[in-house]
């Protein structure tokens, strides 16, 4: 499990495409520096498992086809920053929110609105996961967790959500750097997965 907080700025140093999967290695000097055969690491919001390490610098991790179709990893190139997170340690403050690093779906970035200290990101939502967005609940975008600050309105034929970004977001991720159009992931919160699931399971509606 993952909280949202991106530790460190890592770059996609390599990409062998074997079959239809792909191994990536990554370097990431902070969070290579614990690291052990078979660990999670949060890339872009997606959990990966290290198949191999050097300490302090790199780590590999294959993605399967499902995983490459599924997110916006398979938009990344070589040299392409990326937003990197361990496994949150069971000792550790929870400073975001509860993520898995199991992607729901991918967004686009839509248009930025410049304020004197803070900046306003619109992204496209997908439409199955719109109902699961409200303003002021927490939206895990490319690994960060964020706050909702504004939803579009309820059925509308492209969704969208607003966050806000200081300038520590800005500069501490991947979302400074995104250009319109650039595709990120979004995660959905888990606890409204499982209520709707829960209401449906009692023969409460889902919709």
């Amino acid at each position: 499990m993952f909280t949202g907080i991106v530790e460190e700025l890592g770059t996609l140093e390599s990409v062998e495409r074997v079959g239809d999967s792909a191994r990536l290695r990554i370097r990431g000097p902070l969070v290579t520096s614990d690291a052990g055969h078979g660990d999670s690491i949060s890339v872009n919001g997606v959990c990966l498992t290290v198949t191999e390490y050097t300490p302090g610098e790199t780590f590999d991790a294959d993605v399967m086809a499902e995983t490459l179709d599924r997110t916006a990893l398979a938009e990344l190139a070589v040299g392409s920053a990326v937003n990197l997170e361990r496994a949150m340690r069971a000792d550790a403050r929870f400073g975001g929110h509860i993520v898995q690093g199991h992607v729901d779906g991918t967004g686009r970035v839509l248009g930025r609105e410049e304020h004197e200290h803070w900046q306003v990101m619109r992204v496209s939502v997908p439409t199955d996961l719109e109902r699961y967005v409200v303003e002021k609940g927490s939206i895990t975008v490319s690994g960060t967790s964020l706050t909702v600050s504004a939803v579009s309105e309820t059925g509308a034929a492209e969704p969208w959500l607003e966050v806000s970004l200081i300038p520590t977001t800005r500069d501490a991720t991947v979302l400074g750097t995104l250009a319109d159009g650039d595709a990120v992931n979004l995660e959905v919160d888990v606890l409204a997965k499982y209520v709707e699931r829960l209401l449906g399971g009692r023969g409460g509606s889902t919709r």
